[in-house]
């Protein structure tokens, strides 16, 4: 009678170690990204430029009167929130919706000595590509 020695463990089942590796690896990393984009986000939009945008912008007339009530946000943001040296800035386009239309309003501003200073705040309806100024009342639609 011949003796015959089994292979270990890990010689029987190194495709599955070696997939079932790779695998929680690439889990991690996606996981990872997703928790990255997802707290990046919450803290942009609970920003003291994002809040404000969103509030003139919702509580525009014109912008009602084109797109409807309730203006609501609708989708990612697109652009950034820095701060360096000191100094905070915001430069976004924050895409909104209302039950007639699709808008987006853009905002970019510093933050100096605890104030934010807007240089642009408009809404541009996407339909007819109609700008509505929400920073000074007189250049409305410029």
């Amino acid at each position: 009678m011949e003796d015959y020695k089994q292979k270990s463990w890990f010689a029987r089942n190194w495709g599955w170690v070696l997939g079932g590796g790779c695998l929680v690896v690439i889990l991690l990393f996606v996981f990872g990204v997703g928790a990255a984009i997802f707290g990046g986000m919450k803290m942009l939009k609970s920003s003291e430029p994002y809040e404000y945008a969103v509030e003139q912008a919702s509580t525009n007339e014109r912008l009602i009167s084109i797109i409807g009530e309730p203006v609501e946000t609708d989708g990612i943001m697109q652009g950034s929130l820095n701060y360096k040296n000191g100094k905070r800035s915001a430069d976004f386009r924050i895409p909104l919706k209302g039950p007639n239309g699709k808008a987006f309003v853009y905002v970019k501003g510093e933050k100096l000595d605890d104030t934010w200073d807007y240089e642009k705040l408009y809404v541009t309806i996407k339909d007819s590509e109609e700008r509505i100024n929400l920073l000074d009342k007189a250049l409305e639609g410029n």
